[in-house]
Parts: structure tokens; sequence; C-alpha cells
């Protein structure tokens, strides 16, 4: 399988060995389900949620975006993928956003949006069953809930922190309900919960500003909040809904982040805002050599909670091993 046209392979392969296996092996086994009896084939794949799953109508990713050979401005759409991209392209599918190759029926579509919070993922699935709804043979994935946390942080402290907590708990829930609604509707469902993002830039940036108030902590229970009720309310039968903890991946990740071929957890690689950033507008990763930064290597894409292409090889890896393990 196909993770990037542009990742080197020894990335790959240094982070799934050692420590980083095992934490691996122990994340994808709690999906809820078993391995498949026939691998599952999908006629169809939707991506829904927020930016991390995002490509915009010219291919862009709200991360960092491989220029094309011999380019100053055209980005490589297939280089450093993002990890619904991985994901389709085990079943041999492209977005019609990233289809260089002009495929006439692009068989991945794409719903995710910029900005997405949980109450946008009831409109983007009413837009596929405005264009024809779902049939045997779909395969949806959704992540969504971080621009949630921080909306709900923001109100903190005119809100009080139970409150935001009964809030985040109460997104969950409707998450929970989306997951179920796509089931019903007669998809597949590869669900990823929310990523720690309690020690992303934006959290450590909060955390400084307001010193001895634990304002990553407070991130971080608005992160399990939320994700508890989804686990509490979603359907977890491995015949139809794969779960991808990207939140204990995420903590395991901050404990050790070299088992997992990672260099900086702390910071963001990009010196432009994306989706504006590309591989030419990266840090300085050797101060000697003036080589920029290797995107796999890092977690963060920017100073707020959007992930580089390190974190998206994790959620890739996951989301990959769990659609076909699960006895869809």
């Amino acid at each position: 399988m196909i993770f990037s046209s542009k990742a080197p392979t020894p990335l790959w392969r240094r982070a799934l060995t050692g420590a980083a296996l095992v934490v691996l092996a122990t994340l994808v086994a709690c999906g809820g389900g078993t391995s498949q009896l026939e691998p599952f084939e999908p006629k169809r794949m939707f991506a829904f949620g927020d930016e991390t799953s995002h490509l915009t109508a010219d291919g862009r990713k709200f991360g960092v975006n491989v220029l094309a050979t011999g380019s100053t401005t055209a980005v490589d759409c297939r280089a450093q993928a993002l990890w619904v991209q991985s994901v389709a392209s085990v079943f041999g599918f492209v977005f019609a956003e990233c289809n260089p190759d002009n495929i006439a029926q692009p068989q991945a579509r794409m719903f995710a949006t910029p900005g997405a919070k949980v109450a946008d993922v009831s409109v983007q699935i009413q837009a596929q069953e405005a264009a024809g709804g779902f049939r045997e043979g779909d395969l949806a994935t959704l992540l969504v809930g971080v621009n949630d946390v921080v909306e709900l942080y923001a109100q903190y402290p005119g809100v009080p922190e139970a409150t935001l907590i009964a809030q985040a708990g109460a997104r969950g829930v409707r998450v929970g309900q989306q997951v179920n609604r796509l089931v019903q509707l007669g998809a597949k469902v590869i669900i990823v919960n929310v990523p720690d993002i309690s020690f992303s830039p934006y959290a450590r940036a909060q955390d400084a500003a307001f010193p001895g108030e634990d304002r990553r902590g407070l991130i971080r229970r608005l992160v399990n909040a939320l994700n508890e009720q989804l686990g509490i309310t979603m359907l977890l039968d491995g015949r139809f809904v794969g779960l991808v903890q990207a939140d204990l991946t995420w903590q395991a990740i901050e404990r050790f982040p070299f088992g997992f071929s990672l260099n900086n957890i702390s910071e963001g690689i990009c010196t432009v805002p994306v989706p504006a950033c590309t591989s030419a507008t990266l840090k300085v990763g050797n101060t000697e050599t003036g080589a920029l930064a290797d995107p796999g290597t890092y977690l963060w894409a920017d100073d707020t909670t959007r992930i580089s292409f390190g974190g998206q090889l994790q959620l890739a890896r996951l989301a990959v091993d769990r659609v076909q393990r699960n006895p869809f």
C-alpha cells in the first residue's frame, strides 16, 4: 500500500520498530472487532469531518504541501498524503480534488471541510444523501471534534469548567449519533476520536499565557470528555464500525516521540499559514547545512492544532489497520 509517493521508506520502517510497534499493536486491538474472514472491498468511500481530512479543490492540504518537481507554485497532491488518501489508496480510490491521472469517476468523495465542528457533520452527511445516498459497499471515514474543543476552551473562565466539560460530552454524544446514523444508512464507518491536543503548540501557548492555571490540563479534560461520550454512544460493533483511538496514540507520542520517528512534538513546522505552507516554506532543520526540516518528523504543522505529515502517518497506519482487520 502507498501512504505517500514522497515519504522515505526508512521513516516508515523506523516508525514500526521497537516500542512504537508494541504501542501501535496494543492500540489497534481496541477497535471493535477481530480480523476479517474475507477482505473488505468497498465500492465507494466518503470522507467526513474537518481540515485534518480535507483537500482543497486544487489538492492542497491544511498541512505541508509538497511542491511538484521543477515548480515553485504547483503542488504534488499525492505526496505526503492525508490519512484519508492513504485509506482510499488501499482500495485504488482517489479523490476528485487529487486526480492527476484524470480517472473518469473517482470513487472517493470529499465532504470534510476546514473549521468543521460536530454540528457540521450532519450537514455533510445530508449532502451525500441528497447526492444519491448510501448503499452496501460504502465506506465512511469521520474525524471531528478538535475545533469543538478549542471553541469550548475559549469560553473559559467565563463559563465554568464543569459546564464546558458537560458540553464537550454532549458533543461527543452527537458524534456517536452521527456514526450510528451512517451505519443505519448502510455505510461501514472508520471513526477516529479526537487526538489529544493538550500538548499542541496552541495548548502550550495557552499554558504559557496563563501560568499556574493548568490550561493544558483543561484542554485534555475537554478532549477526554468528548471522546468518552463518543465511545459510550456509538455502536461499537466491528461488523459496522472501526474505532481508531487517536487520543491514546497521541499520548504515547507525547511520552516517547522518538519511538514514532518524531523529532519535534512541540512546534509547528510551517513558517507560513496553512494551506499555503509548502515544502519550501518550512523551518530550518539543520542550522549547519541550512536544510529544511522533514515534515515526517514533526507532529504539528502550524502554531495551532493542525498536524504535519508525521501526524498524518500515525492516523493512516491506525486507520488502514482498522479497515483491514475489522470484520466488515
